[in-house]
């Protein structure tokens, strides 16, 4: 299953890269397609196969997040292969 996620940016680094915080997991991602936007610490974003695709405010992050995880063992799994993967 392939997910757009909701990620809360935690820390921002010089090379086009943000931790996102996902449902307490976090990783890097790429913010380089929101450049023109910029990204501020505690923005959400949109993450979809390593890269933040869009900012979205927090109650659609929260909308989002209840509602995928109403998908039980898919969304358990999924959450585990973020866990375990990472774009560097």
């Amino acid at each position: 299953m392939c997910l757009g996620i909701p990620g809360e940016i935690v820390a921002l680094h010089d090379d086009d890269l943000a931790t996102v915080s996902v449902s307490g997991v976090e990783r890097e991602v790429s913010i380089g397609l929101l450049a023109d936007e910029g990204v501020d610490l505690g923005d959400w974003v949109l993450v979809h196969v390593g890269f933040a695709l869009a900012k979205i405010d927090a109650h659609e992050a929260d909308l989002t997040l209840e509602q995928v995880k109403k998908l039980g063992q898919p969304w358990t799994d999924e959450l585990d292969a973020y866990k375990q993967t990472a774009i560097r």
